[in-house]
């Protein structure tokens, strides 16, 4: 069962939780004139979200399919959403773009830069690239500037069948799924590296009000200050 949740104005969190990961895996709809889904889901959960986001919009009329980098449970069913939305594009950073997507993809991407802006009616997005943060020299974060909503793929990934939302530290959270990432072969899940502080203060000056969270609960509430609290627990653990 897909649980979908409104996480801020116009913001549907779908939510699939796999037992055996202990963790969810979640997916963004922004119902707007121009329909955006950010997160494709892997191929195997295709049918369950597909009917999810039937639930609030036709799926066919999705316009925009984006995701932070080139991973199975970022953009793996993607053709499959294609395939049902025939106006829908791909989105995802330039450097996604020229190396990944177009060839995977049976539509060429919109490559971004954060110069770029997207547009679906109310809201307007920019793609801040975050390379190894959290995965791959590609990765991206997408930003809604309107409402201030950061999504931030894996990063803050923390375990359990968790609250759609909370105002709760997501620090301490986070601490605990990268120690137990280290533990088994995940280890090295978020290279840290000398630009991993940076990028991390350069999206709390964005000053985010909410955190669209992939593995757990999504954060409303002052972000900033969990954004560079963030870069010291990557450097404990992974440097």
């Amino acid at each position: 069962m897909t649980q979908i949740d409104e996480i801020a104005p116009d913001i549907f969190r779908l939510s699939l939780y796999v037992p055996q990961f202990d963790m969810q895996f979640n997916h963004f709809l922004v119902r707007d004139r121009q329909p955006l889904l950010f997160h494709t889901g892997l191929r195997q959960m295709f049918p369950a979200l597909q009917e999810a986001v039937a639930t609030l919009i036709d799926p066919a009329a999705l316009r925009y399919i984006a995701w932070s980098h080139f991973e199975s449970d970022e953009c793996g069913a993607l053709n499959d959403w294609l395939k049902i939305a025939p106006r829908a594009e791909p989105v995802c950073t330039l450097v996604g773009k020229i190396v990944n997507v177009d060839d995977f993809a049976i539509r060429p991407a919109k490559g971004m830069t954060s110069d770029d802006v997207l547009e679906t009616g109310k809201y307007r997005y920019r793609f801040h690239r975050s390379p190894h943060l959290p995965h791959g020299w590609d990765a991206g974060v997408l930003f809604e500037e309107t409402k201030r909503t950061l999504f931030c793929s894996d990063l803050f990934h923390h375990f359990g069948n968790v609250a759609p939302v909370t105002s709760s530290d997501l620090i301490e959270p986070s601490h605990q799924a990268m120690l137990r990432m280290q533990e088994g072969p995940l280890t090295g899940y978020i290279p840290y590296t000398r630009q991993s502080e940076g990028v991390l203060r350069s999206l709390a000056d964005l000053k985010p009000k909410t955190l669209a969270v992939m593995h757990g609960s999504s954060y409303l509430g002052e972000c900033d200050h969990l954004l560079t609290g963030l870069a010291g627990v990557i450097r404990e653990v992974f440097d």
